[in-house]
């Protein structure tokens, strides 16, 4: 069997993952899917957690765009993210993977409260930690979230899921001839302001060395190919080679 690339792996799922073809709102079935995968990888003997957004079912950023105070949408859009977390936690044990919910908004009815080394050692037991909640602070992004985990945790890579195949030069689903870049540097993608991720998380990357790697999570074997190390989506690191 062929090795997995990564031992410590930050995977970043958005919320709209979990829709499915709804629209809006969490589909079990889809769940079930995503903890299907994620089983697959994890009896790779790696050491996975998972970032996840709340897109689905709130956007912050949307409803500050709208009127809302800035500060309130990003809470509202972080108790998102929180609800997430428990239907993949649910799914992911209905397949028989441990798991833990850390969030960075204490809520002890709910889950654990994020601390750093209780999170590393959840993972050297074979658990599958679930951070929610961003950074637990306005303003920042669930990818940001994500690139600062993986730092925390010094994770080997950061797994980008999306609905499209890695990073584009424009929108693939507005622009038919939108081209996609197999490598490219961390500065690039911030110059070339490539919103597949926010600048923040592309520099926090940066500054501790960690690739990104962005795929089509819908494609079936795609999470798998990833974390072995093939060559599919767009590898984001310091010189644009893969590892």
């Amino acid at each position: 069997m062929k090795k997995p690339a990564y031992k410590k792996i930050i995977l970043k799922l958005s919320g709209e993952a979990l829709e499915g073809d709804r629209g809006y709102g969490i589909d079990p079935l889809v769940c079930i899917s995503i903890a299907a995968s994620i089983k697959e990888i994890r009896a790779l003997g790696v050491q996975l957690s998972i970032v996840i957004g709340g897109g689905n079912i709130f956007r912050g950023l949307a409803a500050h765009e709208n009127g809302m105070d800035r500060a309130t949408a990003d809470y509202m859009g972080m108790l998102a993210t929180v609800i997430n977390g428990l239907a993949l936690q649910d799914a992911l044990e209905k397949v028989g993977v441990p798991t833990r919910v850390l969030t960075a908004i204490e809520m002890r009815q709910l889950a654990e409260p994020f601390i750093r080394r209780r999170a590393m050692r959840h993972l050297e037991k074979g658990r599958v930690v679930i951070f929610v909640a961003g950074t637990g602070n306005p303003y920042f992004t669930t990818d940001t979230t994500a690139a600062l985990r993986a730092s925390e945790i010094h994770a080997d890579v950061l797994l980008k899921a999306t609905k499209v195949d890695g990073i584009y030069d424009k929108d693939p689903n507005k622009s038919p001839d939108a081209v996609m870049y197999k490598k490219i540097t961390y500065l690039e993608a911030i110059r070339k302001k490539l919103r597949v991720m926010d600048t923040t998380a592309f520099s926090l990357c940066m500054d501790n060395n960690i690739p990104i790697v962005v795929f089509n999570m819908l494609k079936k074997g795609n999470l798998k190919a990833a974390v072995l190390g093939e060559k599919i989506g767009t590898t984001v690191t310091a010189n644009g080679k893969n590892r």
